[in-house]
């Protein structure tokens, strides 16, 4: 079990974990019914609180940040001169939790995502996890909730029964979601990206081979590059940038240069 601590990556504190650590630290806070905001960043995710200081306030407050991409890795090994052996993926992470949650008999929330979508995650995870407990699900309505609504999913999740919940709908918005839920819930909330429409066999992930060599982007990049193209080609050389700049001494961002939202955003 690694665990080295929350580490400055451009302003955004990442805990310097490996999965072992990321899972124990999620199931203890579910059997304990305490609040936990985790994100699993790639190099889009640092970047969202790089440029927007609300969203680098939102961040440094989730309890649990883990390095998604390979590139965040290869930073804190770089900066911190660390060992990290491998990132901590946020839909392999998703697949250990669930599995760690079917052996401790901890229920599920699923929110995100599209009816169709969360039906066939359902099916996938009931088949690979036969113990685990699936306690509810809610597809995103794909705006901004008012309170009224807010307060519903609240409730809906409470009144499940679930002890963790799992957050599928896109950075930066899931991220912000886990934020701003995690202590009206008190219990685990895990923003996990793109593991809803992997592990519902929609999405095709990256072949390993370019996973473990960084290259998921360039993966991703060539099957959307409409959607992509400037999150990848722009935001990847300013990060790297960046991180020259702060392993030179030259420029070094602070996790406390974040400042509190203005208002929540009730993303949903």
């Amino acid at each position: 079990m690694i665990d080295y601590g929350k580490k400055n990556l451009l302003g955004i504190g990442i805990n310097a974990v490996d999965y072992e650590s990321a899972v124990s630290r999620i199931i203890q806070a579910a059997e304990n019914s305490q609040p936990l905001g985790v994100s699993a960043l790639a190099v889009h995710g640092v970047m969202t609180g790089v440029f927007d200081r609300e969203q680098c306030f939102r961040l440094n407050q989730l309890e649990l940040v883990v390095p998604d991409g390979q590139p965040v890795r290869w930073g804190l090994n770089w900066l911190y001169r660390l060992k990290l052996p491998d990132r901590v993926y946020g839909p392999n992470l998703t697949l250990k939790v669930c599995e760690a949650a079917a052996q401790a008999g901890l229920g599920l929330y699923l929110f995100g995502s599209q009816p169709r979508t969360l039906a066939k995650l359902q099916q996938q995870l009931a088949q690979r996890f036969p113990n685990l407990v699936i306690s509810g699900s809610c597809p995103s309505r794909f705006r901004q909730l008012t309170d009224i609504e807010k307060q519903d999913v609240i409730q809906q999740i409470k009144e499940s029964g679930a002890q963790i919940t799992l957050v599928g709908i896109g950075c930066p918005r899931q991220e912000v979601w886990a934020f701003e839920f995690r202590e009206a819930l008190s219990m685990p909330v895990l923003a996990v990206g793109a593991a809803f429409a992997f592990h519902a066999g929609e999405l095709a992930q990256a072949p390993s081979w370019m996973q473990a060599r960084g290259l998921e982007w360039l993966y991703r990049l060539f099957r959307e590059p409409i959607r992509l193209w400037r999150r990848y080609l722009l935001l990847n050389p300013a990060y790297l940038t960046l991180l020259c700049l702060q392993k030179l001494g030259i420029v070094t961002l602070k996790v406390e240069r974040g400042i509190p939202p203005t208002k929540d955003l009730l993303y949903g």
